[in-house]
């Protein structure tokens, strides 16, 4: 734009913001390459600063990538990495000099290492696969990491009479593992994953477990460096028992390997006391049902004498840390969709800090957050706000402070939607629901607007009043939005989420129905123009809605299950699913796998119904969706198929396949607004 003179100017620039103030600037798809949040937050001992990765989505790469940055008390901001890499793992060394850190700089994923108080930086490994975990001895002199070790694969058969030279095709795979792809991982190769430590000073890493298992979950070294404390699943059954890991001690001096705990349930998350007196932990006794409360459990070493501290929690703890002086923990867990922190005594009940945690996940309003301690107290936390993605945030002498403000120059001039939260009853039992409303800008209660029903998946997750990008483009698309937490959902106690027990989808649709029945009744919706969609367990009460009413204009159902019966077949996590989800195997009970699933009322469908699924997702197979599109094309339903290339199951984690799915959602909803039904 030129500008020809200074009275030009000041015309140009009163008639642009009068039109700004009539039409308020909102929330595009391509605004998700501005994005970023905070995570991997380290404070440091005296609760001055926090380091913490920034993450940002590359618009060029197209992938998330990240920094470590440095923010103090007063807010101030320093850089501590630059370049375009994904950098995650940070572990801040006990005498707060030295960084560790995972980043792709070299090319693949390696160990390096920052001495803070000079500035240099070293590439600390040259590893032959990516390592995960940074866990330092309490000396400083060591890193504790994990990573995957392969094997040779063991081939049965090799074809004879090729000839030297001669271009045959690859040869055959052969399989023969229980899991033998993941999501997110694609087919997996023969191998463990293991611990192994690294001198703090570089050098060659050592291997220190060797077992046939996979050793990857969390780990603490005892106070004197002697013994490192982790959680895996060591059974001979593990591949059919996956939730049932243990905590076991590695004795770093001949590598003899103790059980501390066993029991049938998961054992995980072991953090040592500062005075090296007690091992805390989370677990539950394993009921075989689809939820428990994760509890926190107190080993006293000497003894071992065990007991719960959060027995009379009914919520499910997510993470601890131990204070300063090891009297107590600090305690993460969700209620009623937000993620609340408190602090919870050796003795006596614990005291809610905060209940501003979360932001991490900024596609969907999932509950989802991290915090840290500091040695006097002070502690840092994924700072949550509707209309921001995660910032660093700080909770110090009763009084939480927002320390960053990492998206107000790219949302800071954009009108984005409200969201309010509203409880009902629903129609089924009359049980109390919570849910959320997110309105349009501009919105003018006078008018009357279309809704947008989202759904979430897990089934046992929660949503919550986060900031969500798929929420806000639909609101900016002019919907308001409607998003629940039905019975099954977390973070409401463990009867709520056992509802769902053995009968998923369960009184869901009632619960989804009332919520759409009180919304219309506040007087701002239009009852003809009702819209839905949800991914993997909200693709399937998408799919099952249609198929139990027609009061919706058009229904998009993402990643969905379909039938029951194939999922459990084909999934990744299928030794799971059959045994927590259903009381026997599909075989078994042909009739219970079909009474509950979507397939099964597909006759009844009218409703233009759209299925997007990622091409790469092994968690609900695209299979589940062809099922649906094919059996929709057969009963003349308008319907499509989306397919997301080389996406896996959380489709968002590269930022143009999130704007692709809200575009094509928004699109075929905008086919079929406005036109009149039969």
């Amino acid at each position: 734009m030129k500008i020809i003179s200074a009275f030009g100017a000041s015309a140009l620039f009163l008639s642009v913001n009068t039109f700004a103030a009539e039409q308020p600037e909102i929330l595009k798809s391509q605004d998700v390459f501005n994005l970023e949040y905070a995570a991997d937050l380290n404070i440091t001992n005296d609760g001055s600063a926090v380091y913490f990765i920034r993450h940002y989505m590359d618009i060029y790469s197209d992938k998330k990538l990240g920094n470590i940055w440095k923010v103090t008390q007063s807010g101030d901001l320093t850089p501590v990495t630059t370049g375009k890499h994904q950098q995650y793992g940070m572990a801040l060394s006990p005498d707060n000099k030295r960084l560790a850190y995972i980043s792709t700089e070299s090319g693949k994923p390696q160990i390096h290492m920052r001495w803070l108080e000079t500035g240099a930086t070293g590439q600390m490994t040259n590893l032959t696969a990516s390592p995960s975990k940074l866990t330092w001895s309490p000396d400083g002199k060591q890193l504790a990491f994990q990573m995957f070790v392969s094997q040779k694969p063991q081939a049965p058969v090799s074809l004879p009479g090729k000839p030297d030279g001669a271009e045959w095709a690859e040869p055959a795979i052969y399989i023969d593992d229980v899991y033998y792809r993941f999501d997110g991982g694609g087919y997996t190769k023969p191998g463990f994953t293991q611990i192994f430590v690294l001198s703090a000073q570089g050098g060659t890493p050592r291997q220190v477990t060797f077992d046939e298992f996979n050793h990857n979950g969390a780990m603490s070294w005892s106070q004197d460096g002697s013994q490192l404390y982790f959680s895996a699943n060591r059974n001979e059954n593990f591949r059919l028992a996956p939730v049932n890991t243990d905590i076991y001690a590695l004795n770093m001096a001949n590598g003899d390997i103790q059980a501390v705990t066993d029991r049938n349930g998961p054992d995980s998350q072991p953090v040592i006391s500062p005075d090296g007196k007690y091992l805390a932990y989370l677990g539950y006794d394993d009921k075989g049902t689809n939820y428990e409360n994760a509890q926190v459990y107190v080993r006293e070493l000497s003894s071992g004498e065990t007991r719960s501290l959060t027995a009379d929690l009914d919520r499910s703890v997510d993470s601890v840390h131990w204070d300063g002086k090891g009297r107590g923990l600090y305690i993460q867990y969700d209620d009623q969709g937000k993620t609340l922190l408190a602090y919870q005594p050796l003795k006596g009940k614990a005291k809610q800090l905060t209940d501003k945690l979360g932001g991490q996940s900024y596609g969907r309003p999932y509950t989802s957050s991290e915090f840290d301690v500091a040695g006097n107290g002070t502690v840092t936390f994924a700072y949550s706000a509707p209309d921001r993605p995660a910032d660093v945030g700080m909770h110090k002498e009763g009084k939480d402070t927002q320390l960053t403000r990492l998206n107000d120059d790219a949302l800071g001039h954009k009108t984005l939607a409200d969201v309010e939260e509203f409880w009902f009853k629903s129609s089924a039992d009359g049980r109390d629901i919570q849910g959320w409303i997110a309105y349009p800008p501009g919105f003018d209660k006078s008018k009357k607007y279309p809704m947008l029903l989202e759904i979430h998946g897990g089934p046992v997750t929660a949503y919550g009043p986060h900031f969500a990008t798929e929420i806000q483009l639909y609101a900016a698309a002019g919907y308001v939005v409607v998003y629940i937490n039905p019975r099954g959902s977390s973070s409401y106690g463990k009867e709520f989420a056992q509802t769902i027990h053995l009968n998923y989808p369960s009184q869901d649709y009632d619960d989804l129905m009332s919520a759409v029945d009180t919304v219309i009744d506040k007087g701002f919706v239009d009852e003809n123009e009702l819209f839905v969609t949800g991914g993997s367990g909200g693709g399937v009460l998408s799919a099952w809605i249609v198929g139990h009413t027609d009061r919706f204009k058009a229904a998009v159902v993402a990643k969905p299950v379909i039938n029951w019966y194939s999922f459990v077949l084909t999934s990744d996590f299928y030794p799971y699913f059959y045994k927590y989800w259903f009381a026997a195997k599909p075989w078994e009970d042909l009739e219970g796998y079909m009474q509950r699933s979507p397939i099964s009322y597909v006759g009844n469908v009218t409703t233009p119904t759209m299925l997007l699924t990622g091409e790469a997702d092994y968690r609900t197979p695209i299979s589940e969706s062809e099922q649906y599109y094919q059996a929709l094309k057969l009963q003349g339903v308008d319907t499509a198929m989306v397919r997301i290339p080389d996406a896996p199951h959380g489709i968002y984690k590269r930022p143009s396949n999130l704007m692709s799915k809200v575009e094509y959602i928004l699109w075929w909803f905008e086919k079929y607004r406005g036109e009149k039904s039969d």
